[in-house]
């Protein structure tokens, strides 16, 4: 038996002792004492994560995994998205979304007009990137093995164009999601250059998704909003925070109550990524009525009736049936 393998034993053996005293670091590795942790909750034992990661992940609500997704396949995503832009590509279901500052510019009919790609899940070649093997396997350590591919995104964030509607505010991705269990849901995050603080890498607020669903709205911001961007309200601003400074194919993996968000592009460059929120295909929907996800719903609700003129015949959780493409094993619920 290997030593990780066999620290592992140890610490599911003693579940019921006293929890450990964590002392987490950024990037995924961690130092514990000799005492045992409470139970692992957030993680499957596959073999592949080890211990420490796993302790890792428990603390923090985020691992990141190095040089995950080479260069090969971020320089094809780019090109697919270049296409995109250029509109020589038609691509069913896809959401365009531009920077509120430069949709009040003159339109640029390439990569400069557009912020982000939305459910790019009909386009074969930016889709790849949700079936990558060595990606799937890091998921499975956090969904099981029956996997849905749920919402899709390649963020091209804009450098800042004075009014600060670059910025994303702080969030939790939970709050766009009527489907649970929340722990059997992740993001991977891709960088598809080097992110630092400069030009706005993630944000996140360690630990903060052993938390709750926190209220959401769009947040009074000088300069305006970009739509769809809600942010948290209700969260401590005092909160110690990890600034996700990342290298071309790094990926980051993280919980949906995970706080986060990202800062203002300060360059004159754009900064890509692109991600896949992940969840177990033996998810099951909720009724978000009543609840603080009701004014997300009808956002929703409200852009898919524009966009394919559905009236009331269409719910929430029919965008998300919808958009949700199995990925690995078997699709048993969602």
């Amino acid at each position: 038996m290997s030593r990780a393998a066999e620290r592992l034993r140890l610490l599911i053996n003693h579940l019921d002792r006293p929890p450990a005293d964590i002392r987490a670091e950024t990037t995924g590795a961690l130092s514990f004492n000799s005492s045992y942790p409470q139970r692992l909750r957030y993680s499957w034992d596959t073999d592949l994560l080890t211990p420490d990661q796993r302790l890792s992940y428990e603390e923090n609500g985020f691992i990141l995994i190095k040089n995950l997704v080479p260069e090969e396949d971020i320089d094809r995503f780019r090109s697919a998205f270049e296409r995109i832009c250029r509109q020589e590509v038609k691509v069913p279901g896809l959401m365009v979304m531009r920077d509120v500052a430069i949709a009040k510019s003159e339109f640029v009919q390439d990569q400069r007009a557009v912020s982000k790609l939305q459910d790019f899940q009909e386009d074969a070649e930016l889709f790849r990137y949700c079936n990558l093997p060595q990606v799937l396997q890091y998921v499975e350590c956090f969904t099981g093995p029956n996997i849905m591919a749920m919402h899709t995104m390649l963020i091209n964030k804009p450098p800042d164009a004075g009014k600060k509607t670059s910025r994303h505010p702080m969030h939790q991705d939970l709050h766009y999601f009527p489907f649970r269990p929340a722990d059997k849901i992740v993001c991977a995050w891709t960088a598809m250059e080097k992110v630092d603080r400069q030009n706005g890498c993630l944000v996140v607020l360690p630990g903060t998704h052993t938390g709750t669903l926190k209220e959401h709205d769009y947040p009074e911001w000088e300069g305006g909003v970009n739509k769809m961007y809600h942010g948290v309200r209700g969260y401590d601003p005092q909160h110690p925070r990890v600034h996700l400074e990342m290298e071309k194919g790094d990926t980051v993996f993280f919980h949906p109550l995970l706080i986060h968000g990202s800062g203002m592009n300060q360059t004159q460059g754009f900064r890509k990524a692109i991600s896949c929120h992940y969840a177990s295909a033996d998810c099951f929907y909720i009724d978000v009525k009543g609840t603080t996800q009701e004014n997300i719903e009808q956002e929703v609700k409200d852009i898919a009736n524009r966009k394919y003129a559905l009236g009331n015949d269409i719910t929430f959780q029919d965008t998300w049936a919808f958009r949700g493409r199995l990925v690995q094993g078997e699709r048993t619920s969602l």
